[in-house]
């Protein structure tokens, strides 16, 4: 999605669209439930900190336990899926304090062990889908080779990242909105946003859509146990492929978590899903290692991460 002053313009302008008529789609894209937001997709712990988790849940409580952990401000995704740890979902904050916090009291409210599995390294973040047939191998950007950002987002940074983690306005102008908001101009938003993109900071800035309203219904965490000494040369042949949305490194936690390396695959059906996966295993010769492929059966909440404490419920 375009840092210009005029964003929808400019995206009209390439579709036989005016301003308004653009507008208009995308609040029709929204209302349908197929567009959740426009705005960053934010590297792990960039801007706060986050980790996954996972819960072994009966599955006579998956109501009740599921419903719990979305009440919870910071869980930004919670997740259903086809595994004995059934329950996943992710818990993104303004710091480790908070985020510790979050998954101390869901394992006290459910009297169940929730199994923390923080961020190792980042090989790859998108959440970018393509609606055309057919994949392409991808360059890594700097900050996916490299798997670590340099630059360290300030208080500013922070403060427009908290701004908009409910997405830009649907107005003609949204970033002049953003300013206002925060007693800034346009321009120190736009140039903000921009560096922190520039940096890896921030991996995509785009429209943030509900996969599964959108066709994508088959979505898989895929995982695998991966010598460690052997993981970065794997995830880098995995990434290459552009169906993998998501790649990051976690750590195992014997014996009930064997699996280190962990992939999203968003797919239209499981044997696409399976064919993608098989894909990897050719490329990565990763076959002969132990792994799984755990598909969301319900999704019980999906939104962008809380990045300021008054936002998520903290203050």
């Amino acid at each position: 999605f375009p840092l210009v002053e005029r964003p929808f313009s400019a995206v009209g302008r390439a579709h036989g669209l005016n301003e308004d008529e653009t507008i208009a789609a995308f609040a029709r894209l929204q209302a349908a439930g197929a567009l959740v937001r426009i705005g960053a997709v934010v590297r792990p712990n960039m801007a706060g900190a986050s980790t996954l988790a996972a819960m072994q849940v009966p599955p006579a409580r998956i109501e009740e336990v599921g419903a719990a952990v979305s009440r919870e401000p910071l869980v930004n995704h919670n997740y259903a899926r086809t595994h004995p740890f059934n329950l996943w979902f992710v818990v993104a904050g303004p710091d480790t304090a908070a985020v510790s916090a979050t998954l101390r009291r869901i394992g006290q409210q459910t009297g169940l062990e929730v199994l923390d599995l923080p961020l190792v390294k980042s090989y790859h973040l998108d959440l970018g889908f393509s609606f055309l047939a057919g994949s392409k191998a991808r360059p890594s950007t700097p900050a996916d080779a490299a798997g670590a950002v340099s630059y360290a987002p300030d208080a500013c940074d922070r403060r427009v990242l908290a701004a908009i983690e409910d997405g830009l306005p649907l107005v003609a102008r949204p970033y002049r909105h953003v300013a206002q908001r925060l007693g800034l101009d346009e321009p120190a938003i736009l140039s903000r946003l921009q560096h922190l993109l520039d940096a890896g900071v921030v991996s995509r800035f785009g429209c943030v859509v509900l996969h599964r309203a959108l066709g994508f219904t088959a979505n898989a965490m895929a995982v695998w146990d991966v010598p460690d000494e052997e993981v970065d040369a794997v995830a880098a042949r995995f990434v290459a492929n552009s169906r993998v949305t998501l790649c990051y490194r976690r750590p195992r936690r014997l014996p009930l978590w064997p699996y280190n390396l962990f992939c999203m695959i968003h797919a239209r059906s499981r044997d696409d899903a399976h064919a993608v996966i098989g894909d990897l295993n050719l490329a990565g010769e990763t076959a002969h290692c132990s792994q799984a492929a755990l598909f969301s059966t319900r999704c019980f909440k999906q939104r962008g991460a809380r990045f300021s404490l008054a936002a998520a419920g903290w203050a």
